[in-house]
């Protein structure tokens, strides 16, 4: 596909990463020639320097062309007037825009006729929401719901006491009590697709597939306590802080932002009517010792650096917190993050990504395409939700006589209201929802790629 990408920061760069990998012609508009510069020498891209919202610098990219344009400047009207003007020269033309500014979502929705817009991106509230279910079931690094919420696949560290220490999977029902499947195991840095005598090892992030109503189960299993999450102390005052703490109050949290940036203090403080803002810098100890963080149920680290993030929650585990968040704008510092004890780390770019990749495979083949993309195991393993209709190939057979592409799992079957994590006689039929992780480099772009 021809895909346009106006703005070459975060966002952006994490979209031309992936979708140059699926192999689609790419362009980048950015005003920064230094940016543009350094895309060429990264990926294999074209560039045209540029006011992405310019009629001018749109025909040089090739609008007219184009398939797709994901306006993902750091500036919501100039999103917004870069998608209408692009719709206005190509009117086939399929539009994403970042809109990060609540007051503009219900305004957008209630004009949808007005704005072209096939779908917007909020890779600070998704990433809120995402913070919100941590919290919410305490225990896990990291959760990726499926089937409406049936399904998931949950992210775990083996430590020195882990039950599940050099213990092989063949063994792990009669630990864990329940059914289900290890997907990926992320060690030093490699994903694998471990087999039956795949022996786990401490320091091993193990993702596992389960129904949701068995992650309780889970937890109880391996001995990990959790209780409520009641105090929450955000340490940054950012969009995601606002995002997080309106959601937070409606879970009855009590919720502290510590902001360094005075102006900020007084704006949260009008927007959040529960919430207590405090006026300090979260990275001086003395600060965070006088807001109570041994106190604290769980410590959300959102500044705009990771490394300020990354330090404060090595604190917060040194003083020993239940539960750190940690917030990772940059991809890079996924794998210097693995060698810390940072709790759960989120990517508002990457949640964001997932998404817009999404409908980029669903543009490509509507029938059968992806309901969910997630990246899990740094980037290195995919996890895509497709649902089972007449033209699925396959359907009723049951799995051992399915041969699969390499590298390609069936995690979990839906169907109805009921999640089953298969085994060898599991049969998939027309409406269910299949969850298939795989660490393969090929696309699957829709659920018949799976297929041998």
């Amino acid at each position: 596909m021809n895909i346009i990408i106006a703005g070459g920061g975060k966002l952006g760069l994490t979209l031309v990463r992936q979708l140059s990998a699926e192999g689609h012609d790419l362009t980048v508009i950015d005003h920064n020639s230094s940016v543009l510069e350094s895309t060429v020498e990264r990926f294999d891209t074209m560039v045209t320097p540029g006011n992405c919202a310019s009629m001018e610098v749109l025909l040089r990219a090739g609008i007219r062309e184009a398939d797709l344009l994901i306006a993902a400047t750091a500036q919501d009207e100039v999103n917004l007037l870069c998608c209408m003007t692009a719709h206005g020269l190509n009117p086939q033309l399929h539009t994403i825009a970042r809109i990060r500014t609540p007051e503009y979502t219900q305004q957008i929705m209630t004009m949808r006729d007005v704005f072209p817009l096939s779908m917007t991106v909020n890779p600070e509230k998704q990433a809120a929401m995402e913070i919100e279910r941590l919290l919410k079931f305490p225990g896990f690094l990291r959760r990726e719901a499926f089937a409406k919420g049936r399904a998931e696949i949950v992210e775990l560290r083996i430590d020195s006491a882990s039950k599940l220490r050099d213990l092989p999977l063949s063994d792990l029902g009669t630990v864990v009590k329940c059914r289900v499947l290890v997907c990926a195991v992320l060690r030093s840095g490699n994903a694998i697709a471990p087999s039956g005598n795949f022996i786990l090892k401490e320091g091993d992030r193990v993702f596992v597939t389960a129904p949701t109503a068995n992650l309780a189960i889970l937890l109880k299993s391996l001995g990990i306590v959790t209780r409520k999450v009641r105090n929450v102390l955000l340490c940054g005052g950012g969009m995601v802080s606002y995002y997080l703490s309106s959601l937070l109050e409606d879970d009855q949290m009590s919720v502290r932002i510590l902001e360094k940036d005075h102006d900020r203090c007084v704006t949260l403080a009008g927007l959040l009517a529960q919430a207590t803002v405090i006026h300090g810098d979260c990275s001086a100890q003395a600060t965070l010792d006088d807001q109570g963080l041994e106190n604290m149920d769980a410590v959300v680290t959102l500044t705009g650096l990771d490394e300020t993030n990354m330090v404060v929650s090595l604190y917060a585990g040194s003083r020993q917190v239940p539960q750190i968040i940690t917030k990772l704008s940059r991809s890079e510092n996924n794998a210097l993050a693995d060698t810390m004890a940072l709790g759960s780390t989120i990517s508002p770019m990457e949640l964001c990504c997932n998404n817009i990749v999404r409908y980029v495979r669903a543009m490509q083949n509507q029938t059968g395409a992806a309901i969910s993309v997630h990246t899990i195991a740094d980037g290195q393993v995919e996890a895509v939700e497709f649902l089972v209709d007449e033209t699925t190939r396959f359907c009723e057979t049951p799995l051992r006589q399915i041969k699969l592409k390499p590298n390609v799992l069936i995690s979990s079957i839906t169907h109805g209201a009921d999640t089953q994590v298969p085994n060898g006689n599991s049969v998939f039929v027309p409406g269910d929802t299949v969850v298939v992780v795989t660490s393969g480099r090929g696309v699957l772009h829709r659920i018949n790629d799976i297929f041998a």
